[in-house]
């Protein structure tokens, strides 16, 4: 029977550790999520483990506490979490769960691309079309619109803009309550 713990890694030795674990062939999880960060006034997106420090491994029960010593000496581990005189474990279930959000934190993209035409749902240019231009990497867009005879770039809320023409609907309904 398998079971899975909690290794503690040094700081900022998150993917080092799991490569050398991997490396010894032990089964790892390190759970990461996609972080835009705007660099040179660049967004880009970068990958971060979700718990600093932390990342799991998949053991057999079996193992006693002399098998521990080629991991905790492995390159970038500080230390297993443990409780008393024993390792921390973690319901697999749990895990799971984990790879199931990491799955969709990755699908939140917000499926509009450079050029595409915009609606903007909330706020002063409420239900005025614009050209997408890119994420800002706080929750805000910069879209370009038609403003007293010129093209203007504003900074929008990323939930505030829908495809234009694929869901008119969704902009009626919005108008309605809104």
């Amino acid at each position: 029977m398998k079971s899975w713990y909690v290794i503690h890694s040094k700081p900022r030795e998150e993917r080092r550790a799991l490569v050398n674990l991997a490396n010894q062939g032990y089964t790892c999880y390190l759970p990461e999520w996609a972080i835009a960060k705007v660099h040179r006034g660049r967004r880009r997106l970068h990958q971060e483990p979700l718990f600093p420090r932390y990342l799991f491994i998949e053991l057999d029960d079996a193992l006693d506490a002399q098998s521990w010593a080629p991991i905790r000496s492995t390159k970038g581990v500080a230390g297993l979490v443990g409780f008393g005189s024993g390792p921390a474990r973690v319901d697999a279930a749990l895990i799971a769960g984990l790879r199931a959000q990491e799955v969709r934190l990755q699908e939140q993209d917000n499926g509009l691309r450079c050029g595409e035409a915009v609606i903007i749902l909330d706020g002063p240019f409420r239900e005025l079309q614009a050209v997408y231009e890119q994420d800002d990497g706080a929750c805000r867009a910069f879209v370009l619109i038609e403003f007293l005879n010129r093209i203007t770039r504003i900074r929008v809320d990323q939930k505030s803009l829908i495809k234009a023409g694929k869901h008119s609907m969704q902009l009626a309904e919005h108008c309605k309550t809104g």
